[in-house]
């Protein structure tokens, strides 16, 4: 199954958001950050979601929180995590309710990223003692994983780590998550699975010399949920995937169907109904 998410298109509230790619024949809709705080947001999409018949799937920094802040499962700040575990309980108790199926949050790292920051360069910080970070991002999964109690599909979503990030922290990964090695960094409960954003992973393959194919295949049979957008491989800027592309020939060797995927494509309506063509188009090719 193919998703849109909703932040692929500009749009103050979560509601213009949705009611926009419905406008657009999309009734697949993953549900992301980048909207503002709306207390009724629930009810709307409950409203919504039987008027249109939509399929939601609600990811990493949704539903949006009153106070912003950077998600972060591994920081050894009490408030952030706190915060953090706080809002990932919300997301489950939310997608419970929309009867969404899956939920996935970012890895943890081993900064306190302030927001304005996020999408951007990051300015060099101390970075977190990289054991204890560990402890508490399998602390905080564990308790998710309790939390849970197997009510939908938990996911660990691949983190991006740009040249530019990379040479601000002197060469040090600050992430967890950004390749098939450090992916093996922590213990996650039985019922969290990963989350292969292929477009964060070329970035990372480029930034660490690492072989993308050689890292998407070893990550590819470890998920059933992917996110894909393209990219010159420098940064995460959220193309639209085109057939001959370098991330097109890869998904072409290994991809197979039956594989839930959401479509990251911030380049405009046009891109978006490509990529949604080019994916069904690889689904249809292997059925």
């Amino acid at each position: 199954m193919i998703y849109i998410s909703s932040l692929c298109v500009k749009a103050t509230t979560i509601e213009d958001a949705v009611k926009t790619l419905v406008h657009e024949g999309f009734t697949n809709i993953e549900l992301s950050g980048g909207t503002r705080y709306d207390e009724k947001a629930l009810d709307k999409l409950i409203r919504l979601k039987k008027e249109y018949n939509i399929n939601f799937l609600l990811h990493n920094y949704f539903p949006t929180p009153a106070n912003s802040f950077v998600l972060n499962l591994a920081s050894l700040d009490s408030e952030i995590s706190k915060y953090s575990l706080e809002h990932v309980k919300k997301a489950i108790d939310w997608s419970v309710e929309l009867n969404a199926k899956k939920y996935a949050f970012h890895a943890g790292f081993l900064i306190n990223i302030p927001v304005h920051q996020i999408g951007k360069k990051i300015e060099k910080a101390q970075l977190f003692d990289l054991q204890s970070a560990v402890n508490k991002f399998e602390k905080n999964l564990d308790a998710i994983d309790e939390y849970n109690n197997n009510r939908i599909q938990l996911y660990i979503e691949n983190n991006v780590l740009s040249q530019t990030n990379y040479e601000s922290f002197d060469l040090v990964d600050p992430f967890f998550f950004t390749s098939s090695k450090n992916a093996r960094l922590f213990r996650k409960p039985n019922g969290v699975n990963f989350l292969l954003d292929a477009a964060h992973l070329k970035v990372s393959c480029n930034s660490l010399s690492l072989n993308f194919e050689d890292e998407f295949k070893k990550l590819y049979n470890q998920t059933d949920y992917f996110h894909i957008s393209d990219n010159d491989g420098k940064s995460d800027s959220n193309q639209g995937l085109t057939e001959g592309s370098e991330l097109y020939d890869v998904l072409k060797k290994n991809w197979k169907p039956g594989k839930v995927v959401t479509i990251e494509v911030y380049s405009g309506m046009n891109d978006i109904k490509n990529t949604h063509r080019v994916l069904e188009k690889l689904n249809n090719r292997n059925e």
